[in-house]
């Protein structure tokens, strides 16, 4: 048996750079007494997301990858704690931005990095503003402790992202996250749906999947938006192992045994009995063959 112990974090965010990231520290030490092996912290934890509003200032939060100061802090935490740690921040890479995630293997070392692909644009979700549509495809990285796959928020809600991860071998997947309330409707509450979306890539793929979220009002210039928490755990059947509430601060644990997970699959053959010669109208826009 190989079992795996996951983490989520959920937290809430403020202004102050440097108590954001005690916080998460604080909360991934946690999750390590209570035995976590990868651990998972919510998108941009450095401080409030500031997608909510077009600021140019906001733009001089993104920094270089390989100098990066919050991915160098938890390199040296995850050394020093054995953990995988998926770490969200801002990237500069020359003239273009992203919304990147720095994965840390439990040696210390980043193993590399993934450009969120899909880049939402609306009402307090300005991030086609902030961030270039990533280039690095969907990845599967060889950890310590499992073979992970790794989106960002909007990434979410498209299965083919989770099928490419999952095809590459992903054993299981991590969504770091910001979302809740939309401005433009407050009675809208899309926090069901959301955590639909993902059990259904779990179900498809017979693979878990962790997700993030933080929590808060958030009050900008003009727009504020409050998080809606609701981070979840679910197993490789799209079930609810762990679930946080809306408001609290939490760490979500879980342990999957991965060689039980593997002969599942081989038993389903939800791989064996895929027709990819059948799937050409998904690599167009409008559903007509290329």
């Amino acid at each position: 048996m190989r079992k795996l112990s996951v983490a989520a974090i959920q937290m809430s965010m403020t202004t102050d750079i440097a108590s954001n990231i005690a916080t998460a520290e604080r909360l991934v030490r946690s999750a390590v007494v209570q035995g976590a092996q990868i651990i998972l912290i919510p998108e941009l934890f450095e401080g409030p997301y500031f997608c909510k509003d077009q600021s140019i200032q906001d733009l001089e939060r993104a920094k270089e990858m390989s100098s990066h100061p919050t991915v160098t802090h938890f390199c040296k935490i995850a050394k020093e704690l054995n953990v995988v740690l998926p770490i969200s921040v801002y990237e500069r890479a020359n003239n273009s931005l992203f919304n990147s995630v720095a994965i840390i293997d439990a040696d210390g070392q980043v193993l590399g990095t993934y450009r969120k692909s899909h880049i939402p644009n609306g009402p307090g979700y300005n991030e086609k503003f902030y961030f270039s549509p990533g280039d690095t495809g969907f990845r599967v990285w060889k950890t310590r402790h499992a073979k992970i796959g790794v989106g960002i928020c909007w990434d979410q809600w498209f299965p083919e992202a989770a099928r490419v991860m999952a095809l590459r071998g992903a054993e299981i997947l991590f969504y770091p996250t910001a979302i809740g309330s939309e401005p433009q409707d407050p009675d809208w509450d899309s926090s069901g749906h959301w955590q639909r979306a993902m059990q259904g890539h779990a179900a498809s793929n017979l693979t878990p999947v962790v997700a993030a979220n933080r929590t808060g009002l958030e009050v900008g210039n003009p727009t504020s938006i409050t998080f809606y928490g609701s981070s979840f755990i679910c197993d490789a059947t799209g079930a609810i192992v762990a679930e946080a509430d809306r408001t609290e601060e939490k760490v979500l644990l879980a342990t999957f045994d991965l060689d039980e997970q593997q002969l599942a699959r081989n038993a389903w053959g939800l791989f064996r009995d895929r027709r990819p010669e059948l799937y050409q109208p998904l690599m167009t826009l409008d559903g007509f063959d290329a």
